[in-house]
C-alpha cells in the first residue's frame, strides 16, 4: 500500500509542475484534465502526507520513550504515543477506503427520473412527495435543481418528472436512489380508512457530455408541439415542447418546461445521452452482473429497494435492513443518514471482493 501511495503523491507533485507549464495553461483540455486528476488526487495525497508526518513523530515518540525520563516526562511520552498510535489507524482506515475504486462517474451532474407507477393517483402523489423529498436534500447539499419536464395527474402529482441536479459529488450519492420506492399509507381518496401499497420508480443518471455520447444529426428526429399541463390544458400556444427520438435505439425524451424550442430541445438531448449511456452501461453490466451485484444491488430501477410505512413513521431500506422510525424527516429532505450507510455498505463489499 505504501508504495502505491508513494507513487500518488509523485503523480500529485508532477501534476503541480505540470499546472504551472505555460503549454499546459493554454491548452484548455488538458488544464481540465490535469486539474481534475489532482482534485481527485487531492484527498488521498493529504491523508497520506500526514500519515508519513504521525509516523516519524510516533517513531520520534517512543525512541524517546527507551531514554532515562523523569514520571512526569514518561507519562507525558506516553500519552503522546496514545494519540499518535490512534491518529495513525484512523488516517490508515481512511487512505484504505480513498484508494478503493471509484466510479468514474461520481463526480457529475445527475438526470433524475420519477414515475408513478403501481397504484394510480396514489402513486403519482408518492412520485411528488419523492421530488420534494430529493428537491429538499439537493438544497441541503448546495446543489442546484431545474425542472426538464413533468406530466402532472389530475390530483397534483407527478405521472412523471424529469429533473437535472447541479453540484460536485451529486452521483456519488444520488445513485443509491435508482430502484422502485414503495408507500405504505391511507390515500387521500381512501373513505374506509384502509392502508394502500403504492409504487413509484426512480431512476438517476449521470450527466454525460458530447464528446461522452456522440448523438449524430441523422440518426433523431426532433417533433414539436405546444406545451400542456395537467388534464391537456394548455400551458402556450406556441409549439415550444420538443420531442427527441433516436432513431437506432428507439429512446425518446421530452422537455416542454422551458418557453424557449431551442432551450426545450438541448435539454431534451440532455436527458436523451443520459439514457443512452444509462442504456449502454447496463448492458455491460448485465454481463457480468452476478459477480458485480452488492449489499446496495444493481440500481436496476424494477428493484424494490426501500419503503416508507406512514402509519409506523418507518423508513426501511431493503438492500443493507436499515430502518429507522423518523419518516417525517426523510421525507423532508433528510436522507443523509440512509445514503452514507449505503456507502460505507458499499466499500465494505468493495473491500471484502478485494476489488
Amino acid at each position: 500500500m505504501l508504495d502505491r501511495l508513494q507513487a500518488l503523491a509523485d503523480r500529485y507533485e508532477k501534476l503541480s509542475e505540470l499546472l504551472c507549464d505555460p503549454d499546459v495553461v493554454n491548452d484548455s483540455k488538458r488544464l481540465r484534465e490535469y486539474s481534475k486528476e489532482q482534485s481527485d488526487l487531492q484527498p488521498a495525497f493529504e491523508a497520506y502526507t500526514e500519515y508519513k508526518t504521525v509516523t516519524e513523530e510516533l517513531d520520534a515518540a517512543k525512541v524517546m520513550q527507551g531514554e532515562k525520563l523523569d514520571d512526569d516526562m514518561r507519562e507525558m511520552v506516553k500519552m503522546e504515543i496514545d494519540e499518535l498510535s490512534a491518529r495513525q489507524t484512523e488516517l490508515d482506515e481512511r487512505i484504505r477506503v480513498l484508494l478503493l475504486p471509484k466510479d468514474p462517474n461520481d463526480d457529475k451532474n445527475v438526470i433524475v427520473e420519477i414515475r408513478g407507477a403501481a397504484g394510480g393517483d396514489e402513486a403519482a402523489l408518492f412520485a411528488s412527495d419523492l421530488y420534494r423529498m430529493y428537491t429538499r436534500y439537493a438544497d441541503n447539499q448546495g446543489w442546484r435543481v431545474e425542472l426538464m419536464d413533468a406530466n402532472t395527474s389530475d390530483l397534483g402529482g407527478f405521472k412523471e418528472v424529469i429533473f437535472m441536479i447541479n453540484g460536485r459529488g451529486a452521483y456519488s450519492k444520488m445513485k443509491y436512489e435508482s430502484g422502485a420506492h414503495r408507500v405504505q399509507r391511507i390515500p387521500a381518496t381512501e373513505s374506509g380508512g384502509r392502508i394502500h401499497t403504492s409504487t413509484s420508480t426512480v431512476a438517476v443518471m449521470p450527466e454525460v457530455e458530447d464528446f461522452d455520447i456522440e448523438i449524430h444529426d441523422k440518426d433523431i428526429r426532433v417533433d414539436t408541439f405546444c406545451s400542456s399541463g395537467a388534464g391537456g390544458q394548455s400551458v402556450n400556444t406556441t409549439k415550444s415542447a420538443v420531442r427527441v427520438t433516436h432513431v437506432p435505439t428507439g429512446i425518446v425524451a421530452t422537455c416542454q418546461d422551458g418557453k424557449s424550442q431551442n432551450s426545450n430541445k438541448e435539454k431534451a438531448l440532455q436527458v436523451l445521452r443520459a439514457r443512452i449511456f444509462d442504456m449502454k452501461r447496463q448492458e455491460e453490466e448485465a454481463k457480468y452482473a452476478g459477480e458485480r451485484k452488492g449489499k446496495v444491488g444493481t440500481g436496476d430501477r424494477s428493484e424494490r429497494i426501500r419503503t416508507y410505512n406512514f402509519p409506523q413513521s418507518r423508513v426501511t431500506d431493503h438492500r443493507i435492513g436499515l430502518t429507522l422510525h423518523k419518516l417525517d424527516q426523510v421525507m423532508n429532505g433528510e436522507i443523509e443518514e440512509i445514503i452514507s450507510a449505503l456507502n460505507i455498505a458499499e466499500q465494505a463489499d468493495i473491500m471484502e471482493k478485494g476489488e
